[in-house]
């Protein structure tokens, strides 16, 4: 079985160096990280949701998530400085194709409703999107979800434009909306 890793190596390297006319090797774009973001401002009031929060997570990403922290106090949102406000796992090499082929081939039927994620990147060679409920990763116990929680990921890679980005994600295998002309 081959894993997207080496498809990328054997094929979509090709594909993108004769799209662009790239002469070298190292400018063809690539896949560097993936982060996943969690807010659990909601579960701040019980200490429980936020181990719950950590080991959803954790199952989704298959490494431990670090607690973001807030930077300053803001009396409004009952926010004290240093208090945690959020989870943050980063993936990176083998863990990562295998959470990218697992997302489009698992999860992203999953959703409800699914037409397709939107092509817009974010002009830096980036592309995020949210995911409202974590109950569609295959990992998470149905009957052990107290609450939904949704999600930030963010695919990070060396691409220098918003085309050599979408072009390199939709021959990863990344469902997005077709045109409609």
């Amino acid at each position: 079985m081959t894993t997207l890793a080496d498809t990328y190596k054997n094929q979509i390297v090709d594909k993108l160096k004769k799209k662009f006319s790239y002469t070298n090797i190292m400018q063809v774009p690539k896949v560097s990280k993936v982060i996943i973001n969690m807010g659990i401002a909601d579960a701040l009031k019980d200490k429980n949701a936020v181990q719950d929060c950590i080991s959803e997570l954790t199952l989704i990403s298959g490494q431990k998530p670090i607690v973001t922290k807030a930077s300053k106090s803001i009396s409004n949102f009952k926010l004290r400085e240093g208090q945690g406000v959020g989870l943050k796992v980063t993936i990176r090499g083998q863990r990562m194709y295998d959470f990218i082929y697992r997302f489009v081939h698992v999860i992203a039927p999953r959703i409800r409703d699914f037409r397709g994620f939107k092509a817009k990147c974010d002009g830096h060679g980036n592309y995020s999107l949210g995911v409202d409920d974590q109950q569609i990763f295959p990992e998470i116990n149905l009957d052990k979800v107290k609450r939904s929680q949704g999600m930030h990921i963010t695919f990070v890679t060396s691409a220098q434009t918003d085309a050599e980005c979408f072009e390199l994600l939709k021959e990863l295998g990344i469902p997005f909306k077709k045109d409609k002309s």
